[in-house]
């Protein structure tokens, strides 16, 4: 697309919509840039990338309808609500809506691998970009792992491919946008503070596979009920499904105690199990989704073993942090909803001393709270959602007595400390997001792991 002399407005100055402003008018566009905050309120550092370009800027205040009129696009950063009555004049205005995903889009050249669901994204988007670059050097990663798009997109070229996580807040505003392999991970309640209904969410989670078309790939999870048989009704794209649980013609799964491949008839073993160093079920999960991706990019088999066996894990999920006076200490911040947190504590092996709490995103923490009897020695919760979360888990029937109420995370930290004994985990599975008390999940596990850390010092 030609940007040349289009008037642009980039809303939000996250990440993604600085590197979208920068875009845009390197391509010759007039940029106008929206944030609701005013530019004492940024981060100090916030504008610096966009010095030396023109570049408008409209802070404090939501756009009036003279700028609206004559927008040639509006380019939303992912934290923007699509329900504002700016953009919703802009849509009746027939100005197109982008989400920054689209934007990049219209000027990538590579191929896109696209992943997306409510759990495992970024782990997955990780390891299979880690083995799509260990096979094609000039491969990038980008999207919802913290690297925008419109950052890398003119760095790659047509050789190279692409890998994105994808959130449902990017993919709610794509309009061509089009992977040539897409992957939904799993599907479970999430984000309905923003989406309001559960169909909406899984609407926007839809949007990957809505452009793909013959010669395409759409990989899901055939273990998640709300993906089995979502590829009876997808046209064009070849279906492909990956399970631990079963042995699914034409696809990848678990036999005994190794990943095998059946994509082109024949079985074909990959990576055994426990030659993984990250560990639990959901990561065995993320490993199928992720060869399943490979192969389909055309990633040979052994080198897609390799980088399995190389794959150290991201942070904030699960992470060991350290181990103090026989108590092991695990940052999993990145479980910011119930399903998550679920995942991070059936992987623990030893009584866990289990902090959680955070953001309300209108989600119910029963399934959660449900499994702590028998694996939970001790709750300590924290931020918005902590009454929540403590009737949740007396209604069943987790002991009052056991739960400790705090107000901020050094002094959960603290208290795990005192309370766990010799043998025992420590772990940081929120259940929530971040944003009561954090800029970021990241931020929070950061935290985490400083606490820890200062923990071990004044032991030593």
């Amino acid at each position: 697309m030609d940007f040349q002399n289009k008037t642009v407005l980039v809303a939000g100055l996250a990440r993604s919509g600085v590197a979208a402003a920068r875009l845009c008018a390197q391509k010759g566009a007039a940029v106008l840039v929206h944030d609701m905050k005013k530019q004492e309120e940024l981060k100090e550092d916030t504008l610096s990338p966009l010095e030396g370009l023109e570049i408008q800027y409209l802070l404090g205040e939501a756009p009036g309808e003279e700028i609206l009129r004559r927008l040639d696009c509006m380019v939303l950063s992912p934290g923007i609500p699509t329900d504002l009555p700016y953009i919703q004049r802009a849509r009746e205005l027939g100005v197109p809506v982008w989400s920054e995903v689209e934007l990049g889009y219209r000027l990538c050249s590579s191929p896109i691998l696209g992943i997306t669901g409510t759990n495992g994204k970024t782990t997955t988007t990780a390891l299979t970009g880690q083995i799509v670059k260990a096979w094609k050097p000039g491969s990038l990663v980008a999207g919802n792992i913290g690297i925008a798009f419109t950052e890398i997109v003119e760095k790659t070229g047509p050789d190279d491919i692409v890998v994105m996580e994808l959130s449902s807040f990017q993919l709610e505003t794509i309009d061509q946008f089009h992977p040539h392999i897409s992957a939904i991970l799993n599907i479970t309640p999430d984000h309905l503070n923003r989406h309001k209904t559960l169909e909406a969410y899984i609407a926007a989670k839809q949007n990957i596979i809505r452009n793909q078309g013959v010669g395409d790939f759409c990989i899901l999870n055939w273990d998640d009920p709300c993906l089995q048989h979502m590829g009876d009704g997808i046209k064009g794209p070849r279906v492909i499904y990956f399970s631990r649980k079963a042995a699914i013609p034409g696809g990848v799964y678990v036999r005994g105690e190794e990943f095998v491949s059946a994509l082109e008839g024949d079985v074909i073993p990959i990576c055994r199990i426990d030659e993984m160093k990250i560990f639990g079920a959901h990561n065995e999960e993320n490993a199928l989704a992720a060869i399943a991706c490979a192969l389909c990019a055309g990633v040979p088999a052994s080198i897609i073993r390799e980088e399995l066996m190389r794959f150290p894990g991201v942070e904030h999920r699960i992470e060991f942090v350290g181990c103090i006076d026989g108590v092991s200490y695990y940052n999993d911040s990145k479980a910011t909803n119930p399903d998550a947190a679920i995942k991070g504590l059936c992987a623990m092996k030893t009584p866990t001393v289990l902090i959680g709490g955070g953001m309300d995103k209108a989600i119910s923490f029963d399934p959660w709270t449900a499994l702590f009897s028998g694996r939970v020695k001790k709750l300590i919760l924290l931020g918005e959602t902590r009454e929540q979360i403590f009737q949740s888990a007396v209604s069943a029937g987790y002991p009052a007595e056991d739960i400790l109420r705090v107000n901020t995370l050094e002094e959960a930290v603290r208290s795990a400390a005192d309370l766990a004994e010799a043998g025992d985990s420590v772990l940081l599975s929120p259940a929530c997001a971040s944003w009561d008390m954090f800029e970021s999940y990241e931020q929070r596990g950061d935290l985490f792991r400083e606490m820890v850390t200062c923990l071990d010092k004044a032991n030593h």
